[in-house]
């Protein structure tokens, strides 16, 4: 069989990857056409676009670069066509995916959309356009099914979350590239600094999380940094002589020694929960971007972290916009590394949140629902 898979952002690269491996698995003669990054290609397959160069997120962000989204819209097509493919695959990226998608099924390709736009929260009218342009749908959260079942999304199917595939493989020890402790030059508790996946997101986080650290001699402070970011950024966002260091493309291996953690909002903050990790999730956009999604998404839309949606509970304080400051930051760091009762509360509840996602298995149960359509 033939699939284009189109990934978009980091954690699209990631999830791509199992889904790529577990396609080899069920299809040895599988050929793959995709946009991703690093992760997948590694699996294998044949690279098109990096991710490197699609990641743009935000209403004022995408007008600015709009001739350059829509100059990607107009090569993937054509190579959509070129290449012929059983299925297109979209994983996340729905701005973009989602017009492609549209785009694929009426030429005539089979079309499976990975890990849905939350639709709940926002752009409900897409489920219209999607029911007519996906044979296949599938999501990833477990409060979603509710969702799918009162607007009648019958191709809708909850295959879980692929972070638990990705965890469970980090930490295999027959996975050459896996969960590896690292190898620091201190005695004192690490804290990780989780700033974004995004250049964005990096400038917009990063040189306040480097002034709390400079207030905290007493910790050892770690930045999870992605080397397709560029080194040069990280460096010239962190002040000289701080008592911060940054590894590269080491996410999981930090979390597993690190004692807390401050986090952009996304997928890092559940990977920091997974990994038992006390944390404070902070988020700033460009104030623009900000207010347009205010006056769009759903009033019942509480949270933004994935940790407290899935709980449709406040486990971790999340700090917005004007609440990101380095007054409240340094406030919810003293309960998060200071405060036994609060940490062990935390703890206790991520516990509770991680039973609510199930044991894996996503990426397998996508990869059979795909193959089965094409049967």
């Amino acid at each position: 069989m033939r699939y284009y898979i189109i990934a978009g952002e980091a954690s699209g690269d990631m999830y791509g990857a199992t889904l790529m491996r577990a396609l080899y698995r069920r299809d040895p003669q599988a050929q793959i056409r995709f946009w991703g990054g690093d992760a997948m290609a590694a699996e294998g397959g044949a690279p098109v676009r990096h991710i490197r160069d699609l990641a743009i997120m935000g209403f004022v962000e995408v007008a600015v670069h709009l001739r350059t989204v829509l100059g990607n819209i107009s090569f993937c097509k054509h190579d959509i066509a070129e290449f012929k493919p059983d299925v297109v695959i979209g994983i996340d990226y729905p701005g973009f995916n989602l017009r492609i998608e549209g785009w694929a099924k009426a030429n005539g390709f089979k079309t499976v959309h990975y890990i849905s736009p939350n639709l709940w929260a926002w752009k409900k009218g897409r489920i219209k356009k999607m029911r007519r342009t996906l044979d296949k749908l599938c999501y990833i959260l477990p409060f979603e099914e509710e969702f799918f079942a009162k607007n009648d999304m019958p191709q809708a199917v909850y295959v879980g979350h692929p972070l638990l595939d990705q965890i469970h493989r980090s930490d295999d020890e027959d996975n050459p590239s896996g969960l590896k402790p690292l190898q620091l030059n201190t005695n004192e508790p690490v804290i990780a600094l989780l700033p974004g996946s995004r250049k964005q997101e990096l400038k917009k986080s990063l040189p306040l999380m480097a002034t709390l650290a400079k207030r905290h001699p007493e910790y050892h402070f770690v930045v999870a940094g992605m080397s397709l970011l560029g080194e040069e950024l990280y460096h010239k966002l962190i002040p000289g002589g701080s008592n911060i260091d940054v590894v590269y493309d080491k996410t999981y291996s930090l979390l597993a020694t690190a004692y807390a953690a401050v986090v952009c909002s996304g997928t890092a903050t559940l990977e920091t929960a997974m990994f038992d990790v006390p944390q404070v999730v902070c988020y700033r956009a460009n104030p623009v971007s900000i207010a347009i999604a205010k006056a769009i998404v759903s009033h019942r839309i509480k949270y933004i972290s994935l940790v407290n949606l899935i709980a449709d509970s406040p486990i971790v304080t999340e700090l917005i916009q004007e609440d990101f400051n380095l007054s409240r930051l340094e406030r919810e760091f003293q309960l998060i590394t200071n405060d036994s009762a609060n940490r062990e509360r935390m703890q206790g509840e991520y516990s509770d949140m991680r039973t609510l996602l199930g044991d894996g298995g996503a990426s397998q149960r996508t990869a059979e629902e795909i193959i089965s359509l094409l049967k």
